[in-house]
């Protein structure tokens, strides 16, 4: 049985993961190869099997993918015969022809064929004539295209199968089950070569494999999909992440906060999110207490901005008190589709590092410039330097925001002010915003070309209006602040998995969980192993000691594919003199060095976040 895989919908609530896929040509030629090789495909597919019917088949990102409705699973020995029937057809310099028709020419039609799929796909199309798109005169298609003029145009070598997988119809788990060709198609062989050279690399680096070598977290089927636990090491390396933006929130006058996991759903009713999001969110229910809980009106939390509003609104604040910036670790839920799901990146509980500044409309600026200016320098620590800014803007043809135009344009302006302050590249997104206001997104391109929404920062007139947020002006009359909700990391699991991808598991000396391992050759040494251990403890270095008797090869090679920073290898020549033989993954062998001078190497590098 082939797993299924959900269509993905995206999730628009506060602060929701987005995965950008590998940056390629978006050029008109690509859109073309890949939308007729699709067609190619489903053509050989249903001269193959018959019984096979189609449904939807688009050009994707690197390629393009057929649902097929087959009473046999599709095999890897099928993707084979399917690859050389299409390079059959292709030789065969088929014209591609347009052809306009009606609705009900177009439903005729594919009764005549007996495809059901179609007619539910015709129900759809808003717009008349029907186009539909011909290979030859033997097969044809509903399309909007475009195609090449004739098969010809492509070139085999440049095409690939690469993988069958399940999807449901529409997307819908309660409908039939199909089964996704998945394949790529390029302008020339070179292309695929690269991409396939990106996708083994990608391989190489993926977080979910190179998680599981190096301990860090695991999925388990009885906690469910979409939770991931988090292993001692693993749980050493959050801590760090969050330690370390913690001190610099303190340093510029956040204020630690903390929420609780569920809330009544009247507090999402007035923020807003649940009429738009609730299909989204996790409802609070026990075996035999359904009913109470219904009653009771308890949900997990999806988003933390509802609960620090409430702590701002406790007491009544002065203009002396403002900006106020509570901060939080908050971990929150969304009922994310299972195929939706990808490790890290896409989960159904997952910490975000919130925070939420209440400023009077005069404060606005400066404080934007200032979590910018936040943002900037944990990209920079992390040593995240590819980046840019996107101005995600409302979108005026949609209905899905709520508040004034006018309230819009207050806060699309002032993040527009920001960014040229700032001078940073930047682009427009339109329909990117949040439906409650306007966002700055920081969009990361890593070491495979793809690109990743991480740290956002957004302004909002919205919920301070809807929870009726104020202050005591210094006039001594009431006004309303200015809500900035940011987040640098956007979420702590996507970060991790992005920074295991980036890094390859190879993480900075500062983040590594264990950041050097003391190797003795004999167990004569185990005893001034452990006394060095202890003496790096008490400055903060995490520290191990290799216990396990095996030859000095082996110990470099186990250390080495556990991406250990800093290996220090200890015989009885270095325990006579005090001394460490020391091996790093960034500049190799350092040679012999006194333990004073390495325990103060590995305490300046830390600090400043650098390399031993």
């Amino acid at each position: 049985m082939l797993k299924p895989d959900a269509s993905a919908v995206e999730t628009a609530v506060e602060q929701s993961p987005k995965i950008y896929l590998p940056r390629t040509s978006e050029s008109e030629s690509l859109k073309r190869i890949r939308h007729t090789t699709s067609h190619v495909m489903a053509m050989a597919v249903q001269k193959l099997f018959p019984k096979a019917q189609v449904t939807i088949g688009p050009w994707i990102e690197n390629g393009f993918y057929y649902d097929f409705d087959s009473p046999d699973p599709f095999t890897e020995k099928d993707l084979k015969a399917i690859k050389k029937e299409m390079i059959k057809i292709i030789k065969r310099k088929l014209p591609v022809r347009r052809e306009e028709v009606s609705r009900e020419e177009a439903a005729r039609r594919i009764t005549a064929i007996r495809e059901p799929y179609k007619l539910e796909i015709l129900a759809d199309i808003q717009s008349e004539p029907i186009t539909i798109y011909h290979l030859g005169e033997e097969w044809w298609d509903l399309c909007a295209g475009p195609h090449v003029e004739n098969t010809i145009d492509l070139n085999p070598d440049a095409i690939d199968l690469e993988s069958v997988a399940g999807a449901y119809w529409r997307g819908d788990e309660t409908k039939a089950q199909l089964q996704r060709i998945y394949g790529t198609a390029w302008e020339t062989p070179e292309q695929l070569a690269e991409y396939k050279r990106r996708k083994e690399e990608a391989l190489r680096r993926d977080h979910r494999r190179l998680g599981k070598e190096l301990g860090l977290f695991i999925f388990a089927d009885p906690v469910g999909p979409g939770l991931p636990l988090w292993t001692p090491k693993g749980t050493v390396l959050r801590s760090l992440l969050e330690d370390f933006l913690k001190q610099e929130q303190l340093k510029r006058g956040y204020l630690p906060v903390v929420s609780p996991h569920i809330a009544r759903i009247d507090l999402f009713k007035t923020s807003g999110h649940w009429q738009k999001y609730k299909e989204d969110m996790f409802p609070m229910m026990a075996d035999g207490e359904e009913e109470r809980a219904t009653e009771q009106g308890f949900v997990l939390k999806p988003m933390n901005c509802p609960f620090h509003i409430q702590i701002y609104k406790s007491e009544l604040r002065s203009y002396r008190n403002l900006p106020m910036r509570l901060a939080e670790f908050g971990t929150v839920y969304r009922y994310e589709q299972s195929g939706e799901l990808g490790g890290l990146t896409r989960v159904r509980g997952f910490t975000v590092d919130d925070a939420h500044l209440f400023v009077t409309p005069e404060q606005l600026d400066a404080e934007f410039l200032r979590v910018v200016e936040l943002i900037q320098f944990v990209f920079e620590s992390l040593q995240l330097k590819n980046f840019r800014a996107r101005l995600s803007f409302r979108d005026p043809a949609s209905d899905k925001y709520i508040g004034s135009d006018e309230i819009w344009d207050k806060a699309q302006t002032a993040i527009r002010r920001a960014v040229e302050t700032l001078n940073m590249e930047h682009f427009e997104g339109i329909g990117e915003a949040a439906f409650y206001g306007p966002k700055l997104d920081f969009i990361f391109r890593d070491a495979l070309d793809r690109e990743w929404q991480l740290g956002t920062v957004q302004v909002d007139y919205n919920l301070p209006e809807r929870f009726d947020l104020e202050y005591v002006a210094e006039d001594g009359s009431r006004k309303r602040p200015v809500m900035i909700h940011r987040a640098p990391f956007g979420s702590l699991e996507r970060l991790i998995g992005i920074l295991i991808e980036e890094y390859a598991g190879d993480f900075p000396l500062w983040l590594a969980p264990i950041q050097i391992r003391l190797l003795p050759v004999t167990e004569e040494v185990l005893d001034f192993c452990h006394q060095v251990a202890d003496q790096m403890r008490l400055i903060g270095v995490r520290v191990e000691v290799d216990t396990s008797g095996e030859r000095l090869g082996k110990l470099i090679r186990n250390a080495e594919k556990e991406k250990i920073p800093v290996m220090a290898v200890v015989g009885a020549k270095e325990a006579e003199s005090n001394a460490l033989s020391i091996r790093t993954r960034s500049a190799g062998e350092l040679g012999s060095l006194a333990v004073a001078e390495v325990i103060d190497r590995l305490k300046t590098a830390i600090t400043a976040y650098g390399n031993f």
